[in-house]
């Protein structure tokens, strides 16, 4: 990992390089993420209402966005869209300055493709839970927005917080997409680091090593998450986890 202290073209180091990098995935991990998990407990929640066009219109958001690779996705956002939109309105997307012109454009790939999957994982948990709750909901007057804010989808999202975990991690790993619209995030300073140097080992392992860290934190935090808001009685394995 010698060379990640020489000095780089840019009279700085390429460690330096590779924090920079570090910096763009974790601010495009947290925005993805953030949009991502507000779209899909949305899209998750009308997914289970009782009004059919709502239910339609959920569904077919999924299976666009979840069945549509999310590379395509992305190209789409960065290179289509400014085209097939209003003259004026292509025009400003084409002059935002980088690294935002590409920052932009994955964030709405990735947070649209992840609600997605999110919005999957919150339906399933509001299927879980008993009918008894939502009659009784209705025995007490409350309306539909208030059956869920207050009752089903806290409920819900305490019971996914295992497959939250788990495209948390996915988006994690999908913010490296990224550098195919120009995004320096981490792989593509490590791709950076390995045409100036030619240490491909070096440059590839600091990578990996970089994601390794970010994911072992977040699965710990995950973790305590989970075992502070697990419902009793409804955990799959009572058996304590070590």
């Amino acid at each position: 990992m010698q060379v990640l202290f020489d000095q780089a073209a840019d009279g700085g180091t390429y460690l330096g390089w590779l924090m920079s990098g570090l910096f763009w995935t974790l601010l495009l991990w947290f925005v993805s993420g953030v949009l991502a998990f507000a779209i899909g407990i949305g899209v998750g929640a009308a997914r289970t209402v009782r009004h059919l066009p709502l239910r339609i219109a959920a569904r077919l958001y999924v299976q666009v966005f979840r069945n549509v690779p999310l590379l395509v996705q992305v190209f789409l956002w960065y290179f289509v869209l400014p085209e097939v939109i209003p003259t004026t309105w292509g025009s400003a997307i084409k002059q935002i300055a980088p690294p935002w012109a590409s920052f932009y454009p994955a964030v709405a790939g990735l947070s649209l493709y992840t609600a997605s999957r999110i919005a999957e994982q919150v339906r399933a948990g509001v299927n879980s839970l008993s009918d008894g709750q939502r009659k009784a909901a209705d025995a007490l007057g409350l309306t539909a927005f208030q059956t869920y804010i207050l009752i089903l989808l806290p409920q819900a999202l305490r019971i996914t917080i295992p497959t939250l975990t788990s495209e948390a991690l996915g988006l994690l790993k999908n913010t490296s997409v990224a550098l195919t619209i120009g995004l320096l995030e981490i792989t593509a300073r490590a791709a950076q680091i390995n045409e100036f140097t030619f240490r491909t080992f070096d440059a590839f392992a600091s990578a990996t090593v970089l994601y390794l860290l970010i994911a072992l934190v977040l699965h710990q935090v995950a973790f305590q998450v989970e075992r502070i808001l697990r419902i009793p009685g409804m955990s799959p394995n009572n058996t304590p986890r070590k």
